[in-house]
């Protein structure tokens, strides 16, 4: 079987596209999926994040599309915002190829306002978060009849989230005669009802985890009650320091918990889980990806789809009760051949995990002593950067060109040079840039009294 995807009866436009996005050879997931999709097969398709399937559903829904019928005819459905966007940005890229290919997101934590507006103009691809979605059909703004292309992605923690009802309602005005295709990280027993209610006959597909564990660095460590887990992170932190890392919770409440008592140590840390309102988690993610914040606490759901690059390290407040989730978790670190490091923590009563975890791994897990207790009197590094935040964005008409030249334009004695900003980030009514913490309050200065498209914009410094 060939991995080229000019063995695909694909368009000439979509074949090209793929080659100028250097889309060299398909992926073990596209190369299995791709021929059932495109044959008009119900899929089941399993593997990890980094696996190429969004690419895969995007060729799926784009193969099967009839542009000039300005009609809703394919659905993707995702847990999360982030989620949502990052898949409507790469069904995008696929797309580009084709001229007049509309892909309207529909997410919670987002104003209805505009949606209700795009969805009056109309779309072709409508990726969405199944609460939104629900809402939008409740209230009669939003007509599924004509749709072919039915996608659950990471349908597992769709599950999790509890959008069983929204998902029953969303199923039930899809039509009957559609192509269904569902993808996930892991496929526990509760996806398989679904997947027997809403798909005919479907081929299943499973590849490997991309991740290869073998690259991480494994630490596991035994407390002895559970109180003493925050302790045992501290000295894991202190000890190795780690730029930039994760910290898995199980719970919403244990995350924010988490994300509070080590602030209160001194720690750079924030805080990701799903009672934040969108602008709090755009800013949380913006910190942590611009490495102004070291430390990110979140769930297994809301980090779920989230980009996070050159991840030093991954700590598990505790152990997963599914391997494959370990796994997951783990795979955030260690990706494109670099060395990652793992370190997970555990009681007594969670040893049938480790027990399972050594099964699936096919090693034995041997415990280890945490670092001497004396290093708890060090103190925490603080990241090289910080963040400015900006309250104008892209219907401003600010870009990021603005705030390059606004931060480094000559004036009296503060001159800040380009190797001391990092990432700009633009959003609808704000933006965040990123800014070597000696400068911080220099630049600060140079937005509140300075221009940006001849306008004064406020600023504020969020310090971490």
């Amino acid at each position: 079987m060939s991995n080229k995807f000019e063995s695909l009866p694909l368009e000439k436009a979509l074949l090209e596209n793929l080659s100028s996005l250097d889309y060299k050879e398909m992926t073990p997931i596209q190369a299995k999926s791709l021929p059932l999709i495109l044959s008009g097969k119900d899929v089941i398709a399993q593997g990890k994040t980094g696996s190429g399937k969004t690419a895969t559903f995007a060729l799926g829904i784009l193969h099967n599309l009839e542009v000039k019928r300005f009609r809703i005819q394919s659905l993707v459905l995702c847990p999360t915002r982030e989620l949502a966007d990052q898949v409507a940005k790469e069904i995008r890229r696929i797309a580009r190829s084709i001229h007049n290919i509309k892909v309207l997101t529909l997410c919670g934590g987002s104003p209805l306002g505009p949606q209700i507006g795009s969805l009056e103009h109309g779309a072709h691809i409508i990726v969405g978060t199944p609460g939104r979605i629900e809402d939008h059909l409740n209230r009669g703004r939003l007509n599924l009849e004509n749709v072919n292309t039915l996608i659950l992605d990471e349908a597992d923690r769709m599950l999790e989230m509890g959008f069983q009802s929204a998902l029953d309602l969303i199923f039930s005005m899809c039509p009957k005669k559609r192509q269904t295709l569902l993808f996930s990280a892991t496929f526990p027993d509760e996806i398989k009802p679904i997947a027997k209610a809403i798909m005919i006959d479907p081929s299943t597909v499973k590849v490997e985890s991309t991740h290869d564990t073998n690259t991480i660095d494994q630490h596991f460590y035994q407390v002895l009650e559970h109180s003493e887990r925050l302790t045992a992170i501290r000295l894991i932190l202190l000890k190795n320091q780690p730029e930039s890392s994760v910290i898995f919770c199980t719970t919403k409440i244990e995350t924010q918990q988490v994300a509070d008592e080590l602030a209160m140590f001194g720690f750079s840390c924030i805080a990701i889980h799903g009672d934040l309102d969108q602008k709090d988690r755009d800013q949380a993610l913006v910190r942590f990806a611009n490495k102004s914040v070291s430390i990110l606490v979140a769930t297994d759901v809301a980090a779920r789809g989230l980009d996070i690059e050159n991840l030093d390290a991954v700590i598990n407040y505790q152990i997963s009760r599914d391997p494959e989730v370990h796994v997951h978790r783990i795979g955030r670190t260690g990706r494109a051949g670099s060395k990652g490091t793992a370190y997970s923590i555990i009681v007594e009563k969670e040893i049938h995990r480790i027990i399972k975890l050594e099964d699936m791994m096919k090693q034995s897990i041997k415990m280890e002593k945490l670092p001497d207790r004396n290093i708890l009197e060090k103190k925490p590094n603080k990241p090289e950067m910080t963040t400015l935040q900006i309250d104008g964005g892209k219907k401003q008409k600010v870009r990021a060109g603005d705030i390059l030249g606004a931060l480094t334009a000559k004036k009296g004695t503060d001159d800040i040079q380009g190797n001391q900003i990092g990432k700009i980030q633009l959003f609808d009514n704000r933006s965040f840039v990123a800014v070597h913490r000696s400068i911080a309050n220099d630049a600060l200065n140079k937005i509140q009294n300075g221009k940006l498209k001849g306008r004064s914009f406020k600023a504020r410094c969020l310090w971490g």
